[in-house]
């Protein structure tokens, strides 16, 4: 029987990192919502 695992990541994402992140998930919203209408 295979045992299950789970891990916890961290990130710390820089302050140019998190400018990115924040329009990439952003347009990612938008789509999304685009699509789920």
């Amino acid at each position: 029987m295979p045992t299950e695992r789970a891990y916890k990541y961290r990130f710390y994402p820089t302050p140019e990192q998190e400018i990115l992140l924040a329009r990439t998930f952003g347009c990612v919203r938008f789509v999304w919502n685009a699509v789920l209408r």
